[in-house]
């Protein structure tokens, strides 16, 4: 007898060997929806067997959990296809990942795939899917793995790597038997965990997206793949809704409207992933950091400076060098000496503090910096402002006493939201992402930082989950994520709790009762980077960026050569109201220089003529609305616009 509980219903009694879809059975005899189960916690397929005592839960496919199998799933059967339209062809791994999956390959002859290919492909998936061939697991040993794939190399690696680590397992008294595989209708084996959908009927909302190129592992050193990318949802509006998101994200793509704007490029004789800011993309940074670096000085932050590069015992000390040198740019041998261009301020920021001695009555001392920093990333991972080889951090370094740490982190998160919704951003969420397994540190000061971090969210008000395990080895901290409007989740502030720096750079401070301590330090990045936060807000706006950051916020255009004089008064009577505006000439014909300053996503287009020069009116065309407003009376238009001309003031909780 088998004594079964099923999450939010009763326990149920079988006789014999059961799996989860005899247990499901039991409950609906047709189900619908349920494509997997978590039997005592872990995902498997609806085929596994549970045993006596065992908790199962089912999986609806429109869940996180049931839209992964399905993706994964889906991958299987492209790589099928793949393999039936060009024999010979190498498969390397395909999981599912956010909003899809992908798959990577070796095409024999090199072969590469073309769009056209792509649809030969997904006619081919839709026979598979069609025939309702099922995902059958099979346990088997190293041996019998080796032989299945033994003309596929990149699995044959997999099997052997996982054989080693059994090994060193086995060295430690932990047995592991083989390897997993799943068969669609002996038609297509590949090497897999699972799990999978019941059989390939189970599909079918799915599309194709592009190709890219892949090296196998990561490593630019191996093979270079073809990775085929796709999506796949639990139905055909689900499908039909993220492509649409897909075609709006398109349009809103931060490099596509750069251009448009004339805002940054990326010039080849930089170099990769380092951009340069033209005149209004600049002023928009500008406009950014000004505000940005007011509102710090009015919370109680101190301005620091640091130099772009340092010697090498610098990141000695700090563990840089250890930790992160494969992401450094390469040293320069100048006198004798070792420098790098630097990837993190925070040593330096360090040095600020330890110029003197401190007391308790300095702290918390916060420094705040625009610091450039240069991380060499794979090209393979640049993309546009978001991901940048050269990137401006808003970088915070906040050292308190031990005693102060939860109301700094508490005080600290506020400002970092209040600064996010300044900016027009409204969903937030985090994650409180704990200690890892492989640690360092004290337990009591990872259970005082982890406390910390929790409080802080807690007062915050946003919603966040924990993120097990999750933590740098050094130390925990919040990841906070925002919500654009097309629903894309963005991280960007990071809050960073450092449980090793003040020991490796031997920080201390006098406390009051004449005690040297230990001070902690906080890391804080809350725009993340300069650069990328540009990107999320050009694409969050679609271009239409708040008029407080735009370098031309109104253009006001005479219908003919004669009204130029009044065009000019009008933009002097809004330049003495802190606008800038620029008359744009009666030199085109006026529907045409109406077409530029709305591709512009200028703010305010205002349009002068015979009546408004007698009556001193305007014709307001504001961005966004098809009907423009005429006849508007100036000083109406100018009280209207006051709130958006000028940066908002920031109602700071947390000033000091």
């Amino acid at each position: 007898m088998a004594r079964i509980s099923v999450l939010g219903e009763q326990t149920h009694e079988f006789d014999g060997v059961v799996s989860a879809l005899d247990v499901l059975r039991s409950i609906d005899p047709r189900p619908k929806g349920v494509i997997s189960a978590k039997v005592n916690g872990a995902l498997t397929d609806l085929s596994a067997l549970v045993e006596d005592g065992s908790v199962v839960e089912f999986v609806n496919g429109s869940s996180p959990d049931g839209l992964s199998v399905i993706r994964h799933s889906t991958a299987h059967v492209m790589a099928q296809a793949v393999l039936e339209l060009y024999p010979g062809a190498k498969y390397a791994i395909g999981p599912s990942i956010a909003d899809g999956f992908y798959y990577d390959f070796e095409l024999p002859d090199n072969q590469r795939f073309s769009d056209e290919d792509l649809l030969r492909v997904e006619t081919k998936m839709r026979e598979i899917i069609s025939a309702k061939q099922p995902f059958t697991r099979e346990e088997l040993s190293y041996e019998s793995g080796l032989e299945i794939f033994r003309d596929q190399p990149f699995k044959t690696e997999i099997i052997r790597q996982v054989q080693e680590l059994a090994d060193e397992a086995l060295a430690e008294g932990v047995s592991d038997d083989g390897v997993s595989v799943y068969r669609n209708a002996d038609k297509f084996v590949d090497l897999c965990k699972g799990p999978h959908v019941g059989h390939t009927g189970q599909l079918g909302h799915f599309k194709l997206l592009r190709v890219a190129g892949a090296y196998w592992r990561g490593d630019e050193n191996k093979e270079q793949l073809q990775r085929i990318y796709g999506t796949a949802w639990e139905s055909k509006a689900q499908l039909e809704e993220h492509l649409n998101r897909l075609k709006e994200a398109e349009k809103r793509d931060h490099r596509r409207i750069g251009a448009e704007q004339d805002l940054f490029h990326f010039p080849v004789e930089i170099g990769g992933g380092l951009p340069v800011f033209h005149p209004k993309g600049a002023f928009i940074r500008y406009q950014m950091e000004e505000m940005s670096r007011k509102a710090h000085i009015k919370a109680g932050y101190q301005l620091a400076w640091t130099p772009h590069i340092a010697k090498s015992t610098l990141y000695e000390i700090s563990g840089h060098l250890g930790w992160y040198k494969d992401g450094m740019y390469p040293p320069m041998e100048m006198e004798g000496a070792t420098y790098y261009p630097k990837p993190m301020n925070c040593p330096m920021h360090i040095l600020i503090y330890r110029s003197q001695l401190r007391s308790y009555r300095e702290l918390p001392l916060r420094l705040f910096e625009f610091g450039t920093v240069y991380r060499f990333e794979r090209s393979g991972v640049l993309h546009g402002l978001a991901r940048v080889r050269g990137l401006t951090q808003d970088d915070s370094h906040i050292f308190c006493a031990p005693s102060q740490l939860a109301d700094e982190l508490t005080r600290l998160l506020k400002f970092v939201l209040a600064m996010l919704r300044s900016f027009g951003l409204k969903d937030f969420e985090a994650e409180l992402a704990t200690r890892p397994d492989k640690s360092v540190g004290e337990d009591a000061e990872w259970e005082e930082a982890t406390s910390a971090l929790k409080t802080a969210l807690e007062a915050s008000g946003i919603p966040y989950v924990i993120a097990e395990g999750e933590g740098a080895f050094y130390a925990p901290k919040i990841d906070v994520h925002l919500k654009d409007a097309i629903g894309r989740r963005w991280q960007v502030s990071t809050l960073q709790v450092d449980l090793q720096m003040p020991q490796r750079f031997d920080m201390n401070f006098v406390d009051n009762d004449n005690q040297r301590r230990r001070p902690y330090m906080i890391h804080r990045a809350l725009f993340g980077s300069v650069e990328r936060f540009f990107a999320i807000l050009l694409e969050h706006y679609a271009g239409a960026l708040p008029m407080w950051l735009l370098m031309s916020q109104i253009q006001v255009l005479p219908v003919r050569k004669d009204h130029e004089t009044y065009a000019k008064e009008v933009v002097g009577r809004l330049v003495s109201a802190g606008a800038r505006a620029e008359v744009a000439d009666a030199t085109e014909p006026l529907g045409s220089r109406i077409r530029k300053a709305k591709l512009e996503k200028t703010p305010y287009i205002l349009v002068v003529g015979d009546d408004d020069v007698n009556a001193k009116t305007v014709g307001v065309n504001s961005r966004g609305s098809e009907t423009p407003n005429r006849g508007v009376p100036l000083d109406a238009f100018v009280e209207s616009i006051k709130e958006e001309i000028f940066p908002p003031d920031l109602l700071l909780e947390t000033e000091s």
